[in-house]
């Protein structure tokens, strides 16, 4: 059976590093007109935190497995994580000394439910997809919903 294939756009933004962040995400069947937006602001985070739970989520948001995904992303730190085989030699080790372990240990989950290729994007170059997903993620980070990043918070009071 031939899986659907999907496109992932995804973009994280934090103001200040940290500071309030968020995340924007466009879902797309490759086949059908179906696209849905989502997005979610944070009291206290990172950018790169924000960037790779864009990822997370949208590929949390696939209802039927596997599916054959495209994530296109302008953050180096997730492309090239994966892409470079960088993130299964930390996994190995246990994610010792490595930032996001939290986030990574979850991504790994949803990832070895598809098949996904990496696309890396330039940020703020006026590709359509990806200047829309940072609109999305700068207003959730500006937005008057913001929740807590719990695991983010509880490394930064332990280094108090």
């Amino acid at each position: 059976m031939k899986s659907k294939k999907v496109h992932l756009y995804t973009d994280g933004s934090s103001l200040g590093n940290p500071g309030p962040g968020g995340y924007g995400i466009i879902l797309q069947l490759e086949t059908k007109s179906y696209i849905k937006e989502f997005s979610q602001g944070f009291v206290k985070t990172t950018n790169n935190r924000m960037e790779l739970l864009a990822v997370i989520i949208g590929l949390e948001k696939l209802k039927k497995a596997p599916m054959e995904v495209v994530v296109y992303s302008d953050s180096k730190y997730v492309v090239d994580s994966v892409g470079k085989k960088w993130l299964f030699g930390w996994e190995k080790s246990n994610f010792k000394d490595k930032k996001n372990s939290d986030l990574w240990k979850r991504f790994l989950i949803v990832y070895r439910k598809h098949f996904i290729n990496f696309q890396w994007i330039k940020g703020h170059n006026m590709h359509l997809q990806n200047e829309r997903c940072d609109q999305l993620a700068v207003k959730a980070a500006k937005g008057e919903n913001l929740i807590r990043d719990i695991f983010y918070e509880q490394i930064e009071n332990q280094k108090t």
